[in-house]
């Protein structure tokens, strides 16, 4: 019998591994060390995942985070060079509801950060063919480059939106959201490069390309397109073979779901974002719902807990909510240039209202993210990992629970790892998507959950507080007015 996703010489290794566990089991739960103290709080876990966005452009002015370097009159200290112009750009506050963003796959990644200089945004957003002004490669970019480089004094290009600050004026709830509960300021994507390596590390820790995802000796690291088929598809041979949360939940019983918002066409271009003129933006692309594709996933029968949307409302009723959950918008909901900011905060409002509102609330930990920088103006140089292969550019990221602090900005160095962190201590006493202790051989190059820099999300967490009320907002909210000085 071929094992999946294993070398042939490593059957005695992942056996004696599987001998190991099964003995470990044996000897009763009480021998395990079980959650630190407090989590048993909480029986769910929740990541909602938007698309695009750098710290700095939602919460760069928030008011004690590590924002925006500003002057006391709230001038923007920066200013990021123009070379086209001979001038520089200095981060300015954008009140408009659509952008277009930057540049953001792997080379981009590496040109914004210009070797902890963080001042590259502008000239890479022009730089043929790779800088395209609307973060695509398509006809659409480069029509706008062009235009760009023969008309480089026009407002779209002088000033770019990949510039701009939003605040509560624009994101009343998601400030909200940061002042009652937990702000995230130094949550830097774990990858350089664009989304679907930030959603296959958000659920395994690694983004590879494997020649045969039943061999995980074939998978090598990739951070930028690990999936074979077009983002439009995904067909019956699986592409990632390597070791997934799931595996690992699904072995120890815990019940795990990943809702997506589907509809007829899921992703209506290869980008899953950028529509032809007669289509709309819709559904949820595959690049966003990396799990289908995993051997782990289809060898433990679980495809059917990637589940549409309306099933995380019906489990939120009926008192079934799993105990991990990913939730994954669709296109127009995604906050993806070029969808609206304002619709995308209106879906996650809902999201977090119907928590609020069910019997759940009280035993949750919600964790908004955005899955990488979109191209957008960040100035904090993202530190290096062991294995080379990260951390990328900031990313906004907010925790609500009703054990949650109040009003506390964490400023630990964290990425999408320490949510598999904190699962893996609450639901699986512990263990790791480690190839030497998981029973599932891949050659990841490094435990990313145990990276030394890594913070540890147990310290925004009050559990000797009394459960504290939701937020129940309104879905479409007024603008608030500004944090900063001189607005």
């Amino acid at each position: 019998m071929k094992l999946p996703g294993r070398r042939w010489e490593d059957r005695a290794r992942v056996a004696l591994v599987a001998l190991l566990l099964a003995a470990a089991s044996c000897s009763g739960s009480a021998d395990r060390p079980g959650p630190p103290s407090g989590l048993e709080k909480i029986d769910h876990m929740i990541v909602i995942m938007q698309e695009n966005r750098s710290f700095d452009n939602y919460f760069g002015t928030f008011p004690g985070a590590d924002g925006i370097p500003m002057t006391p009159q709230g001038v923007p200290k920066v200013c990021i060079p123009n070379s086209r112009l001979g001038t520089c750009l200095r981060p300015f506050h954008d009140p408009d509801d659509l952008n277009m963003g930057g540049p953001h796959d792997f080379r981009d990644a590496i040109a914004d950060i210009h070797n902890g200089r963080m001042d590259a945004y502008v000239d890479q957003a022009y730089n043929e063919p790779l800088g395209l002004l609307n973060g695509t490669k398509g006809p659409s970019g480069q029509a706008r480059a062009r235009t760009c480089a023969v008309s480089p004094r026009i407002p779209i290009c002088s000033r770019p939106d990949l510039m701009g600050w939003h605040d509560a004026r624009e994101i009343p709830n998601y400030w909200a959201y940061a002042e009652q509960f937990v702000l995230q300021d130094r949550l830097f994507q774990p990858n350089f490069g664009p989304s679907e390596p930030a959603h296959l590390y958000l659920v395994s820790g690694w983004s590879a390309r494997c020649s045969d995802a039943y061999d995980a000796a074939t998978c090598v690291t990739e951070l930028e397109h690990p999936d074979h088929e077009s983002p439009r598809e995904q067909d019956a041979v699986p592409d990632y073979g390597w070791a997934d949360l799931t595996y690992l939940l699904h072995r120890s019983g815990v019940s795990w779901a990943y809702y997506v918002d589907p509809s007829e066409d899921p992703s209506c271009d290869p980008t899953g974002v950028f529509c032809g003129p007669d289509e709309d933006i819709q559904g949820t692309p595959s690049i966003w719902n990396p799990l289908p594709d995993f051997v782990t996933v289809r060898q433990d029968g679980q495809s059917g807990n990637i589940r549409p949307i309306e099933d995380f409302y019906q489990a939120l009723d009926d008192d079934t909510l799993p105990s991990v959950v990913w939730i994954m918008p669709n296109a127009a909901n995604s906050e993806h240039p070029p969808s609206k900011i304002s619709d995308g905060q209106a879906w996650v409002t809902g999201l977090i209202n119907a928590i609020g509102q069910s019997d759940s609330w009280n035993s949750t930990a919600i964790f908004l993210t955005w899955d990488d920088w979109g191209g957008f103006y960040d100035h904090v140089a993202p530190p290096g990992v062991r294995d080379g292969l990260g951390y990328g550019i900031r990313v906004p990221g907010v925790m609500i629970s009703p054990y949650a602090k109040e009003g506390y900005i964490d400023h630990q160095t964290l990425s999408f790892d320490a949510y598999l962190r904190l699962m893996e201590d609450r639901f699986l006493n512990g263990q790791r998507l480690d190839p030497d202790t998981d029973g599932w051989w891949d050659p990841r190059p490094s435990v990313r959950e145990d990276e030394p820099i890594l913070g540890d999300l147990l310290q925004e967490f009050n559990f000797s507080q009394d459960p504290r009320p939701a937020p129940i907002l309104p879905t479409r909210p007024p603008p608030r007015p500004p944090s900063i000085p001189g607005t």
